[in-house]
């Protein structure tokens, strides 16, 4: 009798570290992600610049992306890696399907899951046109051999397979606003969610850092402790769709104030977009339910 139990302990434990195993293994892209799509570079810049790839993964004095940046959080501080041409310490050695495994599934080349200090989780709505796009234009940005700095993280989330516990529980290509009532709304809506990860800093985030969607972005904790993300619901933030897309494209509030902090990035990339997108952002934005 006793052997029995224990023999049925022992299946018990083999077969939760086989669950265990099955849903924190990487899950990457399926091979024919970009099968027959080809990059056009002029039209990555503008993805480029909706995905902020240089807000974050740009260096001081130079116009490659050295990375480098540190970004704080209650889990430890992440460093922006080197994502230049550099064909040994950034992606120039890299395929086009790796590259758009890292940016949508959050998988490095060598099977191992990324951060979602990378946002992945957005990234992963982005249409496989876009993504050759913007790959097609990284190629074109010129290479850096500074090292990626290695992440800051203790014990446990040092542990990269529980990843894909975290990326199983909260990570979706789903879109948060099911509904969108216009073709506007619903450019608006993938510049928002997808590319321009909007809510990765505007909506708050549970113990574990997922995204509480049911308050999306209705403003967050600073990640680095200081200070709050201010709310961009219509009903807290306010403005028309008109003064939205004034600002995404000048900088300057309806009340004549100028963009502060991290957003003066944000906006320098939003600058660069067509007048139609910035529009199509701000409906999206006062059209939340």
């Amino acid at each position: 009798m006793r052997k029995g139990v224990w023999l049925l302990a022992g299946v018990g434990v083999v077969a939760v570290a086989g669950v265990g195993l099955a849903v924190t293994q990487p899950q990457s892209l399926p091979a024919s992600a970009l099968a027959g799509v080809e990059g056009d570079a002029a039209r990555g810049a503008q993805v480029y610049a909706a995905a902020g790839c240089g807000s974050c993964h740009g260096a001081e004095d130079t116009e490659a992306l050295a990375g480098g940046a540190a970004f704080a959080s209650p889990f430890g501080t992440f460093y922006a890696p080197n994502i230049s041409t550099h064909a040994d310490q950034g992606i120039g050695g890299w395929s086009d399907y790796e590259l758009a495994n890292a940016i949508r599934a959050g998988v490095s080349p060598e099977g191992q899951h990324y951060y979602p200090a990378f946002p992945y989780t957005s990234y992963a709505r982005m249409t496989a046109q876009d993504t050759a796009d913007l790959i097609a234009h990284l190629r074109t940005l010129p290479a850096d051999a500074t090292p990626s700095r290695g992440h800051d993280v203790g014990f446990p989330f040092n542990i990269r397979r529980s990843l894909g516990g975290w990326k199983f529980l909260f990570a979706s290509d789903d879109w948060v606003v099911t509904d969108a009532p216009s073709p506007e709304v619903e450019r608006g809506r993938y510049l928002v969610e997808a590319l321009g990860h909007c809510g990765e800093c505007h909506t708050p985030r549970n113990a574990l850092g997922g995204l509480k969607t049911d308050q999306w972005l209705r403003g967050a904790a600073n990640p680095a402790g200081d200070g709050r993300i201010p709310s961009i619901h219509p009903d807290d933030l306010g403005w028309s769709a008109q003064d939205i897309a004034i600002y995404l494209e000048s900088g300057f509030t309806p009340d004549f104030d100028t963009v502060g902090g991290e957003m003066v990035e944000v906006v320098e990339n939003t600058a660069k977009l067509a007048d139609e997108d910035r529009n199509a952002i701000a409906a999206y934005l006062v059209a939340l339910p």
